[in-house]
């Protein structure tokens, strides 16, 4: 008999981690393929391209998304002289991560990163297993005390110093955060920067907006588009920084359907 070649499922199965629901599309993966990378499944890859039917800019977006990150992770390490960062809703460890960015610039700096995702904290440990600067903790930002804590207890972050939290593409996922990011505001060190990325809501796209929030009904999270000005209340009293500094404004009119993005530092 012929040895029998595996189905594109069959291969997929046998890399499904323990407790892993590959059938249920994840929004950390979704990203993930979006980004061009490898830890995906089948539901995720058919997600991804639902959301990009509906927006054909979204894989660009996510791109340049990732583009702002490093741009304000570099500013943040270079010119503001950060040494710390905690990074919620990392999600899966992927191309330039944050301590990679600030460790060009600063091989000192000392990063957190945070998920809610068990099985995305597994991996990322394996991944960080030799970084001692690094550490990857779970964690709800529903409830942004024990993150806290988490982060300080490890070594890695001094609360008492200046702090950069990044918040990117993930607020859109939460129904109310508004409490919770305050509170983060109010635990960080004067001198600290706030950084946000987040879905928009506008009323030209409404129709594609609403197929993109179907996708998501699907997927392990809801998605909860803003307006600009919903978004800016999350840096409460922050003082802003120029955007043009770490996404350039051509690129910023393109994709204003689709996100924007702020970085604000504490009085």
């Amino acid at each position: 008999m012929g040895e029998h070649t595996p189905t594109e499922g069959e291969r997929e199965a046998e890399r499904v981690p323990t407790g892993v629901d590959s059938k249920v599309p994840n929004v950390a993966r979704i990203y993930d393929y979006m980004l061009g990378g490898k830890d995906n499944f089948a539901a995720d890859r058919e997600a991804a391209e639902q959301i990009i039917k509906a927006f054909p800019e979204s894989r660009d977006g996510v791109r340049h998304n990732r583009e702002f990150l490093g741009n304000v992770v570099r500013h943040l390490a270079g010119e503001a002289g950060i040494r710390q960062f905690i990074d919620i809703g990392a999600g899966l460890p992927t191309q330039s991560n944050v301590h990679e960015v600030a460790h060009s610039i600063a091989p000192d700096a000392r990063v957190v990163y945070v998920d809610n995702d068990p099985v995305v904290c597994v991996h990322g440990r394996a991944l960080l297993a030799n970084s001692p600067t690094v550490a990857i903790v779970e964690g709800d930002l529903l409830r942004p005390e024990e993150i806290w804590e988490q982060a300080v207890a490890g070594g890695l972050i001094d609360p008492g110093k200046p702090v950069a939290v990044l918040l990117m593409a993930m607020l859109h996922f939460i129904p109310d955060p508004y409490d919770q990011v305050a509170k983060l505001r109010e635990m960080m060190a004067p001198g600290s920067y706030l950084a946000i990325s987040h879905m928009t809501a506008g009323e030209s796209r409404s129709d594609d907006t609403g197929k993109l929030t179907e996708v998501y009904e699907h997927s392990n999270a809801a998605l909860f588009p803003r307006t600009v000005s919903e978004i800016k209340r999350f840096f409460g009293d922050f003082e802003f920084l120029d955007t043009d500094a770490f996404i350039s404004s051509h690129l910023q009119r393109e994709f204003a359907m689709l996100g924007w993005g702020g970085l604000a530092r504490k009085p």
